[in-house]
This record gives structure tokens, sequence and C-alpha cells, in this order.
């Protein structure tokens, strides 16, 4: 064990997301998402007994939300609903990220079969123990670092 690490977050998974570049994507999934088939030989990890809130929290410890994008996190819409729909977990996990987001930045929805295809381009993927359907996020990873020097 170390101090200031969430014991939620495994070696394996701190592996991953200190090899995670700029730019690069994490998906993080409820307990439904097809991660092994979406994923295609990329790193999936498993955290069976994690709540979505407990895994995002854990991750945002660590993981700075990229600032040069407009949209540095994503949901999975619900199918069937209103654009602007949000279920409660949903609206849960936004809110909570909003605290990381700068100015002008916010959490996108994004249709769920436009979702499969993003999260095809992702670095990794969690699979957490969500039981809540369209229970799905992206996080963008940010950087670390002074503002450049003049």
């Amino acid at each position: 064990m170390l101090k200031g690490i969430p014991s939620l977050l495994t070696p394996e998974l701190l592996k991953i997301l200190m090899e995670m570049g700029h730019d690069d994507a994490i998906v993080l999934t409820d307990a439904n998402f097809t991660a092994d088939r979406i994923a295609a030989g990329k790193p999936v990890i498993r955290l069976p007994g994690a709540s979505m809130r407990a895994a995002v929290e854990a991750i945002t410890t660590l993981l700075p939300l990229a600032v040069d994008v407009p949209c540095p996190a994503a949901y999975m819409e619900v199918s069937g609903q209103p654009e602007a729909y949000r279920s409660a977990l949903q609206r849960e996990i936004c809110a909570y990220l909003e605290v990381f987001l700068a100015q002008g930045q916010y959490v996108e929805g994004v249709e769920r079969y436009a979702f499969y295809e993003r999260a095809r381009t992702a670095y990794a993927y969690i699979v957490t123990g969500e039981l809540q359907p369209f229970g799905n996020f992206i996080l963008r990873k940010g950087v670390i670092g002074e503002n450049l020097r003049p």
C-alpha cells in the first residue's frame, strides 16, 4: 500500500494511468458494458465491487482532465430518452466531474452507438460493478506541469 492513493486503484490500474499520455481516454463502464469486445485487446481492468461514483472519485484523485478541449468527459446517453435527459447516476457523476472542469468546459452526452465508436479509440477500460444501465463514461487525460514559459 502507498499513502494517499485510494485503495480502489489496483497496481494494474495505477500502471495504466501512468502510461496514458495527454488526450488518451479511459472508459469507465457499468457491469453490463461489452468491454472485452469494444477493447479489442486493449487493457481491461475489472473493479466488480466498485460503484461508478467510487471509481470516478478514485481515478480523478490522480488523473488530470484535459483542459484544451471543450468536453474532457462524456457519458452514454440513455436510449429512447430526449437528448438532454440524464439518469440520476449520470447527474451525480456529471456534477462531481464539473468541479474539475475549466471555464467553458462541460460533460458531453453521446448517443449510445456513437459512444461505442468513441470508446473503441480509448487507451483502456475500467469495468465497475455499477448496475445502473447506461452508466458509462469517458475521461480524457490532461497534463500536469507549468504553463509555457515566455
